[in-house]
């Protein structure tokens, strides 16, 4: 471990003699303090590449310091030292800037993992590879939400990302990921909604062999594969309550035991959630646990919709055609002034995902290199959707998030009816036209173009 300095602030002689002699060895120079006035003779004649402060202190507290070294030392890195189980203490502590907790008495392997992970913060931070693929857009909603990315990346706090459906969630929570201070380590995604019920205790705290039938052999779960790194648990409302219950342990002991396992094994891991849901409702309706909400929405980031950056649109379509164009081998499509405008005027309930479908099948759908309005096959435009009363960064806010209201099974039917009746007009086609699929687009009265849209979207080879 590199060198560096580091001040204790607690008032307990014992706990400060334990903390300079763990410190020390792991090969910090480090100064102890009494009392907040000592502290602070102690900052102006020394920099710091990390501070600890207890939560009660002689001539103030820790959140009080907290809030000092925010203000005079915003690059400095503090952790609160809390009492054992007081779970409140440290969502308030990292609510206020802290960078991470410790509680007593405490272990030395989180304390090792802290001081690694803080140290990293020193000097430039490089930026993640191609900058420009992340959270595209220079309005102001998306200049505040990387802005305060930023901020959150230098944290270890849990950060809950609101957003509606195709607004770039996993996006940000890769950004908060890459430009911190974990960023060598892993980046592990969980779709909560897509793992079933009876399978989701194993994925995510691993078995050993022989714990259940097919356990044919020890297995890491999710959370182990992310030590070190980031675990984002994307559509988190869909957790059952079992689930939210072990993972609230998790967070709270910083550690896993794998189905069957004797011993629970340390993890060192920074959760990031994300819900298009409104959790704060769903609080309030006991279908998800009040206790956990709290440990996980200790920062919460709302991304905006499309509709609040109308700006964004033109240059986010150009960019994506520019993407396009190569991957379909053809000359580089524009959009028409009408088109543009329509685009403009349109809601996008889907967001940018949904930009990117409309502009992947106009240009399967139009004739030529331009993009005209009826080639986006727009639908009529809706009343704007209630605008979310959440903050763009709210700490601890209630959120109030609209919750898009689900496909009918009938449209859904219908759309797989449809798509059947597709795929065996071009199977037919294909097979009539001895899959020469210039000759099959011909006979089915399409563009070559179109065509090939068709069968990327049905899945045919």
């Amino acid at each position: 471990m590199e060198k560096g300095q580091a001040l204790i602030l607690d008032d307990e002689a014992d706990i400060r003699e334990l903390l300079t002699l763990t410190l020390t060895r792991l090969g910090l120079t480090v100064h102890a303090a009494a009392t907040v006035a000592e502290a602070r003779g102690m900052l102006g004649a020394h920099s710091y590449d990390l501070c600890f402060t207890d939560m009660r202190l002689p001539d103030g507290n820790g959140h009080e310091f907290i809030e000092l070294m925010s203000r005079q030392h915003p690059d400095t890195p503090v952790a609160m030292i809390t009492a054992y189980g007081n779970a409140e203490a440290a969502v308030q502590a990292l609510r206020a800037g802290a960078f991470d907790c410790v509680s007593k008495p405490v272990d030395l392997n989180v304390l090792r993992n802290l001081v690694k992970t803080a140290l990293k913060l020193r000097g430039e931070r490089v930026p993640p590879s191609q900058p420009e693929s992340r959270l595209f857009g220079d309005s102001p909603a998306m200049q505040r939400a990387r802005a305060t990315i930023q901020k959150l990346a230098r944290s270890q706090a849990p950060v809950l990302v609101y957003g509606e459906s195709g607004v770039g969630k996993e996006l940000a929570a890769r950004a908060i990921h890459e430009l911190g201070p974990r960023a060598a380590g892993p980046f592990v995604p969980v779709n909560c909604g897509a793992i079933p019920t009876e399978l989701m205790e194993s994925e995510f705290f691993g078995h050993k062999k022989g714990s259940f039938t097919g356990a044919h052999g020890d297995k890491d779960g999710l959370i182990q594969a992310a030590n070190g790194g980031t675990l984002f648990l994307d559509e988190i409302a869909e957790l059952p309550q079992h689930m939210q219950v072990k993972l609230l342990r998790v967070i709270q002991e910083k550690s896993v035991r794998a189905i069957g396992g004797r011993s629970e094994l340390p993890v060192d891991v920074r959760i990031v959630s994300a819900t298009h849901k409104d959790l704060a409702r769903l609080v309030d309706a006991n279908e998800f646990r009040q206790d956990l909400y709290y440990r996980i929405n200790v920062i919460e980031l709302r991304m905006p919709p499309l509709r609040e950056r109308r700006e964004d649109i033109a240059p986010l379509a150009e960019r994506y055609l520019d993407k396009l164009a190569p991957e379909w081998s053809i000359s580089r499509p524009r959009l028409s002034p009408d088109a543009l405008q329509a685009l403009q005027r349109y809601d996008f309930p889907g967001n940018v995902r949904e930009l990117e479908n409309i502009l992947e099948r106009a240009v399967a759908l139009s004739d030529g290199d331009v993009i005209l309005a009826e080639d986006l096959q727009l639908a009529e435009r809706q009343p704007p959707q209630a605008e979310s009363a959440l903050a763009p960064v709210a700490v601890g806010a209630t959120s109030s998030a609209p919750e898009p209201a689900p496909a009918g099974p009938q449209r859904v039917g219908l759309e797989n009816y449809i798509d059947s009746l597709e795929r065996e007009a071009i199977h037919k086609a294909l097979e009539e036209c001895r899959y020469n699929k210039t000759a099959a687009a011909k006979k089915l009265g399409i563009t070559f173009r179109a065509l090939r849209y068709r069968l990327k979207k049905l899945g045919i080879d």
